[in-house]
């Protein structure tokens, strides 16, 4: 093709984003399902890939254990869901095949492990996916350390942002490529009201607002706006504006840190801000994460899968603390935070300097090792 037919076709491609984006703005506006109050929660199980199955392995036995009276009792169910690997995605050609989605939307609830991600090609995120699928829109990750005074709480925008349109950019070969960001009116403002209800249900008064409004002047720029009406219903939190380098940087600086409470992020700044904070707390495999929508909610860690650990031999040595704090929140969002809580208690101890130390390496304690000692204390 000529320049001239490249620019027809990508006009063309344009006009079918467009409308199907605002055919999803006007869905959200009117609101979706919620999920069924006074039921069995079915509680999903995903391995994903590389580590996976190791780290769900623990977290099932860990459910199992402090849910046992709930599932005798027919309150909980257990359902284990396959087909969400890798092998299977490019096999199927599809980031999560319609069967496996049949089957997690028969649940509740998922604990998911990390699933692969190809790079370039045409195969989306099996994350992405979901979100949007299940309309996981607020991505829920706290960072705890009281020894640094720090206990904040990230809200990111889940379906929107750079990652809602994937792969469905635009290429002239040899010239130019883009992609797309997508700001609407209806997600950012159920986002930041999650936010600011939190804040306000928790006793937080300061809300920061994370964006580079000065330079994404439409997308980032409709995001604050937006984000300030919210907080104007909420007048006893200050929301505070900040751009997404130097909160980077004010994250570890510790003079201020402490200070900053709950955080509301689009969807890429709140990826990369949420690794770093969670560096801080002890590394990214120590973090828990939520995908919180108003039917479904989808519990993960936030590491990936890890395939260096693979290749080496050192499957034995993998940290499965964060799998295990995104089960302490799959715990608490369906409704038994005295469990939650015994569960926590535990990871806090887990990471005390009594406790078998896991660094992915054979210097360092096995999963093994750590599980027990997580047992001894639950």
């Amino acid at each position: 093709m000529n320049r001239e037919e490249y620019i027809k076709t990508a006009r063309e491609q344009f006009e079918i984003l467009l409308r199907e984006q605002l055919e999803r703005a006007d869905r959200m506006a009117a609101g979706t399902e919620k999920r069924p109050e006074g039921k069995t929660v079915t509680i999903g199980l995903i391995d994903g890939d590389g580590i996976g199955p190791i780290i769900m392995k623990e977290a099932e036995s860990v459910l199992e254990n402090l849910l046992a009276d709930e599932i005798k009792a027919g309150k909980a169910v257990l359902k284990r869901i396959s087909g969400l690997t890798i092998e299977n995605r490019k096999a199927l050609g599809e980031s999560v095949p319609s069967c496996v989605l049949d089957e997690i939307k028969k649940c509740d609830v998922l604990l998911k492990g990390p699933t692969e991600t190809p790079k370039g090609g045409t195969l989306e995120s099996a994350n992405v996916t979901l979100r949007r699928e299940l309309d996981l829109y607020a991505n829920v990750r706290p960072v705890y350390v009281p020894e640094l005074g720090i206990d904040w709480t990230f809200f990111r925008e889940n379906t929107e942002g750079e990652y809602v349109l994937g792969s469905r950019g635009i290429e002239i070969p040899g010239s130019l490529s883009m992609d797309f960001k997508v700001t609407t009116d209806a997600g950012t403002e159920r986002i930041a009201r999650t936010a600011f209800e939190f804040a306000k249900n928790n006793a937080k008064d300061r809300v920061a607002i994370v964006t580079k409004a000065n330079i994404m002047k439409k997308t980032d720029g409709k995001f604050s706006e937006i984000c300030r009406k919210v907080a104007g219903d909420y007048p006893g939190i200050k929301a505070e504006d900040w751009y997404v380098d130097i909160m980077s940087a004010n994250l570890v600086n510790e003079n201020i840190r402490s200070g900053f409470q709950v955080f509301v992020l689009p969807n890429l700044y709140g990826d990369i801000i949420t690794d770093e904070a969670a560096e801080i707390q002890g590394g990214v495999g120590t973090a828990g994460s939520a995908n919180i929508g108003d039917r479904y909610a989808m519990f993960e860690a936030i590491h990936g899968t890890a395939p260096r650990m693979i290749e080496d031999g050192l499957q034995d040595y993998v940290n499965p603390l964060s799998i295990l704090k995104a089960s302490e929140m799959l715990l608490r969002h369906i409704g038994y935070p005295e469990i939650a809580e015994r569960l926590r208690c535990a990871l806090d101890k887990a990471q005390s300097s009594d406790a078998p130390r896991v660094t992915g390496f054979r210097e360092g304690a096995a999963i093994k090792e750590l599980m027990e000692y997580i047992y001894s204390v639950l």
